[in-house]
């Protein structure tokens, strides 16, 4: 079975994003998008929530970005070639080839998904991943650790349910961004 893995930025105070929805603290790095494209490479389906998909549907409808270099080219690539699969009750259209519309988050349905799938499935946006949380569906988390702190906002991390987590894996990278894989561990 392949595994559905939560990828995510946190600041190192656990937000996604600060109080005002912004996440303008990430300055992107060479070394950093780099990696982000080899883990992207590796996934065969993203699983994602409507904000998250309009805002990475971008590498696929503006070519302008792929253009940029040859490290965005290749971010490009890796993203396009993995199917997705949208959760939202509010958007009509999609944007992107190889994308499934969903209206409602179903336990049972990702599941499958997972189950059937020749490559890992990655899960972003918050709100969906902490539905996947407490269904107990995510495999692994892997948090990108930015070195600065927000002082609130989205926490990057469910709330409301323990989540008991096994360190796999860190790297650390020039920028001060750490890498953290861990594995969920059940209850």
């Amino acid at each position: 079975m392949a595994k559905l893995i939560y990828v995510t930025n946190v600041s190192l105070d656990g937000y996604i994003e600060d109080e005002r929805g912004a996440f303008d603290w990430l300055p992107m790095d060479d070394e950093v998008f780099a990696c982000y494209t080899d883990l992207v490479r590796s996934v065969g389906t993203f699983v994602y929530g409507r904000r998250l998909y309009e805002s990475m549907a971008l590498w696929e409808t503006n070519a302008a970005l792929a253009a940029q270099s040859d490290l965005t080219a290749n971010f490009a690539r890796a993203w396009q070639a993995a199917s997705k699969v949208v959760y939202s009750t509010t958007l009509a259209t999609l944007s992107t080839v190889d994308t499934r519309l969903e209206r409602r988050f179903d336990p049972a349905a990702v599941h499958e998904l997972k189950a059937a799938a020749s490559s890992d499935l990655t899960i972003g946006g918050a709100n969906l991943a902490t539905q996947a949380f407490h269904a107990g569906l995510v495999d692994e988390c892997h948090l990108f650790v930015w070195p600065v702190a927000v002082g609130g906002g989205k926490p990057g991390l469910p709330t409301g349910t323990r989540v008991d987590l096994e360190l796999l894996d860190e790297r650390r990278f020039r920028n001060g961004v750490l890498q953290l894989r861990y594995r969920t561990l059940a209850r």
